[in-house]
């Protein structure tokens, strides 16, 4: 029996290289489209230009015209960029509704296992009665919260280590 290297993104790799992935509208859905983009940074500050990003999102719900996930690379400048419908609120633990968010997965160089995190919206006031959200210090919950930064743009600085080190959630 021989060994075999350790693949931490799986066998999917060649999803990043059609950029169609990334768009999650691909397929016709109609709904509030919306940009997500973002900068991925390593523990010394400096962009991560060979990561993948993954987005899940439960609402709306998936359709063949609306997956529901999507799958980008940095570039050079360790950059992401997705183009999504904005989602709505869902239901959480109990009778909880959770505000709208997307799921984020990052896999990268160097991580033996994927990281899992949230991006919320800036200015939704159903963050402040997120279960999920609430769980978070509340002096580290702005490393989950996306900033428009113009109409239908949202921006996520994502910090593996640090000083503002995304809040990262075992799963």
């Amino acid at each position: 029996m021989h060994t075999t290297t350790s693949q931490t993104i799986g066998p999917y790799w060649h999803l990043l290289e059609d950029k169609s992935w990334a768009d999650l509208t691909r397929f016709g859905v109609e709904g509030e489209i919306i940009t997500i983009t973002g900068t991925i940074h390593d523990g010394a500050g400096k962009p991560l230009t060979d990561a993948c990003v993954e987005i899940w999102q439960s609402s709306p719900p998936a359709t063949k015209e609306f997956l529901g996930f999507g799958r980008a690379a940095t570039d050079d400048a360790g950059k992401f960029s997705f183009k999504t419908l904005k989602p709505s609120a869902v239901p959480g633990p109990g009778n909880s509704l959770q505000a709208p968010h997307l799921a984020v997965t990052i896999l990268a160089r160097g991580l033996l296992f994927h990281l899992s995190t949230r991006l919320y919206f800036d200015g939704d006031p159903a963050n402040q009665n997120d279960p999920i959200l609430g769980l978070v210090d509340e002096a580290r919950r702005g490393t989950l919260i996306a900033h428009e930064t113009k109409p239908g743009v949202w921006y996520l600085d994502i910090n593996l280590q640090g000083a503002d080190e995304t809040v990262f959630f075992e799963i």
